[in-house]
């Protein structure tokens, strides 16, 4: 069967679910740790009968963990989506699971906030409202 644009959505889609709620529900992660096949269709990702699922925290396909980090996120996710076929094709699909994005959480300072608040303008396109 052909790997389609849709079936392409459907599983980034899915594999974006399982992600999120990997990231945000530490139960959810165990239990993708304990029994792939069941979480991941949780989040509404079905394997075929047959095909084994690998659950991975860190990039196997490189050695250097650096590599992985300097890609774009859609390389990442073209790189799963290929993974994802293969696996279709060979009976073993391995998902990595990327570690859970950190968010800077910090406070602005005075000044950082003074730029944002007083409305510091440098507008290089058209007159607009803002520029005056």
């Amino acid at each position: 069967m052909a790997f389609t644009d849709d079936r392409k959505d459907e599983f980034v889609a899915a594999y974006t679910q399982v992600l999120l709620a990997s990231w945000s529900d530490d139960a959810y992660a165990n239990r993708l740790d304990e029994n792939p096949r069941s979480a991941l269709a949780e989040a509404g990702l079905f394997l075929p009968e047959g095909v084994a699922v690998q659950i991975t925290r860190a990039d196997t396909a490189s050695d250097d963990p650096a590599d992985f980090e300097s890609q774009s996120t859609a390389v990442r996710l073209e790189r799963q989506v290929q993974r994802y076929v293969e696996g279709l094709r060979t009976g073993l699909v391995v998902l990595h699971i990327p570690e859970t994005p950190q968010i800077d959480t910090s406070e602005l300072d005075l000044d950082e906030l003074d730029e944002v608040a007083a409305g510091v303008v440098s507008c290089c396109c058209c007159p607009c409202c803002c520029c005056g």
